[in-house]
């Protein structure tokens, strides 16, 4: 059964979630694509600990667009029982960043993953740099020196 190591980097977000039935499938475990769901919860509750809530960054006139999920399923969550999402951003790019996962019961590790994402202009849909007035508050969530 995996464990993760007790300590924690100062930057990473928690969020806790007790499994609700309906995020079930006929054999009481978790349905997989939940999880996803759940990095989303993570990583909304990570962007608001850099100091702006998703909202924000939306009405700025950018999006931070989904460009690939991966997960790696190790132990089965179940109805009733309380989890934590650890989330932090991996690495912030020119145009993109990167934002890594662990689900944990307790101490075991039950999922882990990375979503990836780029910076898209609001209005017209594009592929942007990442914007200057967000990049060092991510940077520094990153471990970077800025």
């Amino acid at each position: 059964m995996p464990t993760i190591p007790a300590e924690n980097n100062a930057t990473d977000s928690l969020t806790s979630i007790e499994v609700r039935y309906a995020e079930t499938d006929q054999m009481g475990i978790v349905h997989h694509a939940n999880y996803v769901v759940w990095f989303e919860l993570a990583r909304t509750d990570q962007c608001k600990s850099s100091g702006y809530h998703y909202s924000e960054l939306e009405a700025m006139g950018f999006f931070l667009v989904v460009t690939g999920v991966e997960v790696r399923y190790r132990q089965p969550a179940r109805y009733g029982d309380t989890i934590q999402i650890r989330c932090h951003v991996d690495r912030v790019t020119s145009r993109g960043m990167t934002f890594g996962y662990k689900v944990l019961r307790d101490d075991t590790l039950l999922v882990d993953g990375v979503t990836h994402h780029i910076w898209v202009d609001a209005e017209s849909r594009r592929p942007v740099r990442t914007p200057e007035v967000v990049r060092d508050a991510f940077r520094r969530l990153a471990g970077v020196e800025v």
